[in-house]
């Protein structure tokens, strides 16, 4: 409920997480990681939605997921857990935040990559009060090229391009660029083993800082 209430001072967003089956989750690290994979790739997750969850302006995170053994890990850490539709990416995110404006129509609403682990709260709150300057805006990836977050005011289409170049794809439909050098946070989606060491620079959450020493040895740090 205070949580509800503090995001409701100013400018409340719904956040929409999505989050692939375990299966397919972190596939380009399974050289790196082993057999942790997929308990990486939950505990990426996790942190993402609980940093989510911390930042004042965030009332709630959708979390979009066809995996049970997510969903139920998800759902500890505060997520509101809906099942994916199976329909691909941009399907799932609009099938979240469809959730999102029942649950909170006044809300804006975003969509947020669920592999940034080094996620930090204050950073997002940037983030989210320069999007809400903007009908559409998004926060490009670290490399430039993809995008970490998309959002939209109330009562906006929501129509999210995640997926490939996404950065072309959103600035193509009109959506304001933070491209801001004070959200590395924000901007540090994990594909790759280097990706995941950067994110360990850093400072990533509990959970991902406890799988991430197994990977890379005793360098991790925590956000």
């Amino acid at each position: 409920m205070l949580k509800g209430m503090r995001a409701s001072q100013s400018s409340a967003w719904s956040l929409v997480v999505p989050v692939k089956t375990l299966v397919a989750a972190k596939t380009r690290l399974t050289r790196a990681a082993g057999p942790h994979r997929t308990a990486l790739a939950v505990a990426i997750a996790c942190d993402t939605v609980s940093a989510a969850l911390r930042c004042p302006r965030v009332a709630r995170v959708v979390v979009v997921t066809g995996d049970p053994q997510a969903a139920e890990a998800l759902a500890e850490v505060g997520g509101h857990v809906v099942d994916d539709p199976q329909s691909g990416l941009n399907a799932a995110l609009r099938f979240g935040a469809a959730e999102a404006v029942r649950l909170a129509p006044g809300d804006a609403v975003g969509a947020l990559q669920a592999d940034l682990p080094a996620l930090r709260p204050t950073e997002l709150d940037l983030a989210l009060a320069a999007a809400a300057d903007f009908d559409m805006a998004f926060v490009p990836d670290a490399a430039g090229i993809g995008t970490t977050f998309y959002g939209t005011k109330p009562g906006v289409p929501f129509t999210p391009g995640f997926g490939g170049e996404s950065r072309a794809r959103h600035l193509g439909r009109g959506a304001k660029e933070l491209d801001r050098d004070d959200i590395p946070s924000v901007r540090r989606d994990v594909d790759t083993p280097a990706d995941l060491a950067e994110a360990v620079a850093l400072g990533v959450g509990p959970r991902t800082a406890e799988v991430a020493r197994l990977i890379l040895g005793d360098s991790g740090g925590t956000a």
